[in-house]
C-alpha cells in the first residue's frame, strides 16, 4: 500500500518539503511552530477560564441559595406527603384527587394556624396600646416620679424622645415588619406551589433520574431509592405525628390550668416541636413565659409539665414512632442535627436526620459489601 501524507504533520526542521509536497522555507514569517492546542499559553488560558467558570458557578449558587433551599424543602415535603397520597390511592382514590385532598388538608392546617395565632396577638397588641395612656397617668401621679420630674424634667424629655425618636423608629419598624410579612407570605405560597408540582410529578422525576443510571444497576438503585424515599416519608409523617401529640397534650393541660390563649400556645408548641433537638425547649420556654405573665403558679405548673412531657417524648414517644422509618443511632442523630443546623439553620436541622439515614443505608448496602468482597 502507498502511504498517504498527513497534512497535520509538523514541518521538517530547517525547512524542506512537507509530507504533502509543499516547500517550507525558514524565511518570510518563519517556521510554523507546534500546534496551538499543545502550547503552554492555551493550556494556561484554558485553566484560567476553568477557574473563572468555577468561581462564577460558586457565586451563582451562593446568590441563589435561598431559591435552592426553597426547592429542596418543597421536594422534601412532597416526599414526606407522598405516603399519605399513596394511602388514599390504595383506598381507591385516583392520584389526582388524592393529591388534591392532601394539599387541601395542608392549606386548611395553615389557615387554622393563622386563625388561632393572629387574633390573640393582635388583640394583645391592641390592649397594650389602649392601656398606655393609663400607664402614663399612673406614672405621672406617683409621688417619687413627681419629685424627680420637678428636679430633672423627666416627663418632657420622655415626651420629646417619644415624638422625635421613638415614633419614627416605630413607623420604620412597622413598615419593615409589613415587608417581612409580605415576603413570608410570598415564600409560603411559592413553597406550597412547588410542593404541589413535585407531589404531582414525583413518579416522573424518579423514573427520569433512574434512566441516568446504567441499566445493569438500575434495579438495585431503584430499590435503594425507594427505601430512602420511604424513610424520608416516614420521618416527616412521624415528626408531624409527634408534634400533633405535643400540641394536643399541651392544649389540654393549658385549658385545665386556665392559661389564656391555650389553643394558640399549643399550636406554637406543635410548630416548634418539628425542630430537632431544641424545638421542644423553645416552645416550652415561650409557653412558660406567657403563663408566668398571667399567673406565677400557672407558669410553674407549665414548667413542671414540659419537663415531664419532654422526658416521655424523648424516651417513649419518639423511639416508638421513628423506629420503623429512620434507622439512625441517637449519637448520629444529634451530630447530624448539629451539623445541619450549623450549615443551613432550622432547615438544615430538619433535613439532616433523613439525610443521615440515607447515607447510613447507602453505606450498609453498597460500601460495606464492596469492602467485604475486596
Amino acid at each position: 500500500m502507498t502511504a498517504t501524507a498527513d497534512p497535520a504533520a509538523p514541518p521538517p526542521a530547517g525547512g524542506g518539503p512537507m509530507p504533502d509536497g509543499t516547500e517550507v522555507t525558514p524565511g518570510g514569517y518563519g517556521m510554523p511552530g507546534k500546534p496551538l492546542v499543545r502550547g503552554p499559553f492555551l493550556f494556561g488560558l484554558t485553566g484560567g477560564l476553568g477557574v473563572l467558570t468555577a468561581i462564577a458557578l460558586a457565586q451563582m449558587v451562593v446568590s441563589s441559595l435561598n431559591v435552592i433551599i426553597l426547592i429542596v424543602v418543597a421536594m422534601f415535603l412532597a416526599v414526606g406527603l407522598n405516603p399519605a397520597v399513596e394511602a388514599l390511592q390504595r383506598r381507591g382514590l385516583a392520584r389526582r384527587w388524592a393529591i388534591t385532598s392532601v394539599f387541601a388538608a395542608v392549606i386548611v392546617a395553615f389557615v387554622l394556624f393563622g386563625l388561632a395565632v393572629v387574633p390573640p396577638v393582635s388583640r394583645q397588641l391592641a390592649d397594650f396600646v389602649a392601656a398606655v395612656p393609663e400607664y402614663v397617668r399612673e406614672l405621672s401621679s406617683h409621688p417619687t416620679l413627681r419629685e424627680l420630674d420637678a428636679d430633672y424634667q423627666i416627663l418632657p424629655q420622655l415626651a420629646s424622645f417619644v415624638t422625635t425618636t421613638l415614633g419614627p423608629s416605630l413607623a420604620t419598624g412597622v413598615v419593615g415588619a409589613g415587608l417581612v410579612v409580605l415576603d413570608s407570605l410570598f415564600t409560603t405560597i411559592t413553597l406550597l406551589v412547588l410542593m404541589l408540582y413535585f407531589l404531582g410529578s414525583l413518579h416522573t422525576i424518579k423514573a427520569y433520574l433512574l434512566k441516568l443510571v446504567p441499566a445493569s444497576r438500575r434495579d438495585r438503585t431503584g430499590a435503594i431509592a425507594e427505601e430512602i424515599l420511604g424513610g424520608i416519608g416516614g420521618y416527616v409523617a412521624g415528626n408531624i405525628l409527634i408534634s400533633v401529640i405535643a400540641g394536643v397534650l399541651t392544649w389540654i393541660f393549658l385549658s385545665i390550668v386556665g392559661v389564656e390563649y391555650a389553643l394558640a400556645l399549643a399550636l406554637v408548641v406543635a410548630l416548634t416541636d418539628l425542630i430537632p433537638l431544641v424545638g421542644a425547649t423553645i416552645g416550652a420556654v415561650v409557653v412558660t413565659g406567657v403563663a408566668l405573665l398571667g399567673s406565677v403558679p400557672a407558669g410553674l405548673a407549665c414548667a413542671i409539665f414540659f419537663v415531664i412531657y419532654q422526658q416521655i417524648e424523648n424516651y417513649v414517644i419518639y423511639p416508638r414512632v421513628m423506629k420503623r422509618s429512620v434507622d439512625v443511632t441517637p449519637a448520629v442523630t444529634v451530630i447530624a442535627a448539629l451539623v445541619g443546623g450549623a450549615l443551613l439553620g432550622i432547615v438544615g436541622a430538619l433535613l439532616a436526620i433523613p439525610v443521615a439515614a440515607a447515607i447510613a443505608l447507602i453505606i450498609r448496602e453498597i460500601v460495606i459489601p464492596r469492602q467485604a468482597r475486596s
